[in-house]
């Protein structure tokens, strides 16, 4: 899957992981091997505006949208405005593709 996904300084790779309870994306520049941002569910911004949202965690749908919008606009903040979307192997269904949501809420394209 990587082998055709690759991040670039002007879109990078919008990676994400997903474990049982918890929910992680990151912005990857592979040509430099440098990563511009990352949030997950066990960030503090996360748990900030994840009180406003009911049972929001890692481990649910409303909780990868939260990610995904928090991403967005870390990603927006550095200049970042079009992504290439690396589901890691994931079946794009549920919490990737909530991710995918939250982050194309926040204006980021792919």
């Amino acid at each position: 899957m990587r082998k055709k996904v690759r991040g670039t300084p002007v879109a990078p790779r919008l990676s994400v992981f997903k474990s049982a309870k918890h929910i992680y994306a990151q912005l990857i520049d592979d040509v430099h091997g440098q990563t511009f941002a990352a949030v997950s569910s066990l960030s503090l911004s996360f748990r900030e505006r994840g009180r406003s949202v009911e049972k929001a965690s890692g481990g649910n749908i409303e909780g990868a949208k939260i990610v995904g919008a928090l991403l967005s606009e870390l990603a927006l903040a550095k200049g970042v405005t079009r992504v290439v979307f690396d589901r890691n192997g994931f079946l794009y269904h549920g919490r990737v593709q909530a991710v995918a949501d939250g982050a194309r809420a926040g204006g980021l394209q792919f």
